[in-house]
């Protein structure tokens, strides 16, 4: 215990002799670092958020998309494709472990405007089911019902959220609001679902009667088909009776059927590559700052010659000179490692309020190993050159 914190105490000396350049030094990792917490901890937190949203919707809800799944993760399975009819929704309700069904159509980023204020949301057209497909939670007003969808009624469902953001705290039950230049009238203020910042949750969702929207659109046919199974356990039971029903009419990869387990594990897929992606260009200052501690321990091993070739003729051995410099290139970037670790959580408390983000214990891991590993990496080979210098050519080194 001794010899380590002699060895520590050694290094911590010759930090504070050259304090210049041992900040600009640790400089490189510890901007290094802090972006990659930072990074990882944004794609965690919307990976996360997203997440959640999928299970406030309930584990049995099933969904029908265009395109088989692999196109789908490439994100090119929800545009275009095939499009399902009346009667390809008559049969799947007829199933017997559907318990509420609904076809949709809309639009994403329409402009909502009222008054002068604007934003962008995302304009869902559905049928009356919608309400326990989704987990709505009426909040004020009344929710979209079957005679809104056979008179064609153009009224919507609205979030807290979005009242607040376009109205401020007035009541907007029977209210106006003009969605691309059509008007429909405020039937429903429905409870937040939560949202993290990002503009594009399901409280930017305005739902409005299939037929409506249908009539609005000259949209006959459906890109999606909801759907709640009235037991969990038959899941994939129905999925099969679905798809063996869809498979008569359309090709087998023209479609697919996804339950939430399956869109949240596409999700955490996408997340992983994408986050992978990120971290890896924010590796590139490490490696940077890498190269600057390897450069700098080598410059200092030429300045400390002389001392090297004292400490070996006191009877310093090779290991000992070894673990000296060693020491020093891991504590510089321990120490930029642990101050990047603090500087990234209360940035992260900033963020938090705008976005979702979190930093998880792995990421911790994740950053303590890095700076252990840069340190070792770019440190040996230094310190291998300093403890094989020769006492006495050391000792007459100018």
């Amino acid at each position: 215990m001794n010899y380590f914190y002699f060895i520590l105490k050694t290094s911590l000396d010759d930090f504070k002799r050259n304090k210049l350049r041992t900040f600009l030094t640790s400089l490189g990792i510890f901007i290094g670092i802090l972006s990659i917490i930072l990074l990882n901890s944004l794609g965690l937190g919307l990976k996360q958020y997203l997440n959640n949203q999928f299970e406030s919707l309930g584990a049995n809800l099933l969904y029908i998309y265009p395109g088989s799944k692999k196109s789908i993760v490439r994100g090119g399975g929800l545009v275009g494709g095939i499009k399902f009819d009346a009667r390809d929704f008559n049969q799947i309700e007829k199933i017997n472990e559907v318990s509420e069904i609904s076809p949709i159509i809309g639009k994403t980023g329409a402009l909502a405007e009222v008054k002068g204020k604007e934003e962008i949301i995302d304009l869902l057209g559905a049928n009356e089911k919608i309400s326990k497909l989704f987990n709505l939670e009426l909040e004020k007003g009344r929710l979209i019902e079957k005679r809104d969808c056979n008179k064609k009624s153009k009224v919507v469902m609205i979030s807290s959220v979005l009242a607040k953001k376009l109205f401020g705290n007035t009541d907007v039950i029977n209210e106006t609001i003009t969605i691309d230049g059509n008007s429909y009238k405020i039937i429903a203020v429905l409870k937040a679902k939560g949202g993290g910042g990002l503009g594009s949750d399901l409280d930017t969702h305005v739902y409005a009667p299939l037929s409506t929207l249908s009539l609005i659109y000259g949209e006959k046919k459906y890109p999606f088909i909801y759907l709640k199974v009235k037991n969990k356990e038959n899941i994939d039971s129905t999925k099969e009776k679905i798809t063996a029903i869809l498979k008569k009419k359309y090709d087998e990869n023209s479609f697919s059927v996804l339950d939430q387990k399956e869109t949240m594990s596409m999700l955490d897929s996408i997340f992983n590559v994408l986050n992978f992606v990120l971290v890896g260009i924010a590796s590139i200052s490490l490696v940077v700052g890498g190269v600057g501690i390897m450069n700098i321990m080598y410059v200092s091993v030429t300045e400390r010659t002389k001392e090297i070739g004292i400490r070996r003729a006191f009877g310093a051995r090779k290991k000992d000179v070894l673990w000296l410099f060693l020491a020093e290139s891991l504590f510089m970037c321990f120490a930029s490692g642990i101050l990047a670790l603090i500087f990234a959580y209360l940035i992260n408390m900033g963020i938090h309020y705008f976005l979702p983000s979190y930093i998880d214990f792995l990421t911790i891991l994740m950053a303590i190993g890095t700076c252990s590993f840069i340190g070792i990496i770019f440190g040996v080979l230094p310190a291998k050159k300093a403890a094989e210098l020769e006492p006495v050519e050391a000792i007459r080194y100018e």
